[in-house]
């Protein structure tokens, strides 16, 4: 009995968490396409397009307390180099303009969030 009470309190604290989850990814989507920058063409949740997948860019940076500050310029400058072997060497184009920064802010706060 109590195996099985413990086993249906697993099963649900998954099922929420992937509902948070999904509800995170939805809520970056929505903040990308707002910003009217073109994010979507080269990168996705759940997958690699061209740059890396954002779920493994909020995996990588976790608890590092200098991301948010260091990705933003990483968006705005463009470049390369932390994700050659997933890019092949690609470069990520910069985005002095559009989106603005303070759209970018949010849009890699949403992002590491995932």
């Amino acid at each position: 009995m109590k195996a099985t009470f413990v086993a249906i309190a697993a099963s649900t604290l998954l099922a929420i968490s992937s509902i948070a989850q999904a509800d995170q990814a939805s809520d970056t989507i929505a903040l990308v396409k707002a910003s009217g920058g073109d994010c979507m063409a080269c990168h996705a949740i759940g997958k690699k397009v061209v740059g890396p997948d954002w779920a493994e860019v909020a995996k990588k940076y976790k608890g590092n307390a200098g991301a948010q500050e260091m990705l933003v310029e990483k968006v705005i400058k463009g470049g390369k180099g932390n994700w050659d072997k997933i890019t092949g060497g690609v470069a990520m184009t910069p985005h002095p303009s559009k989106p603005s920064k303070e759209e970018i802010s949010k849009i890699v706060a949403a992002i590491l969030k995932l």
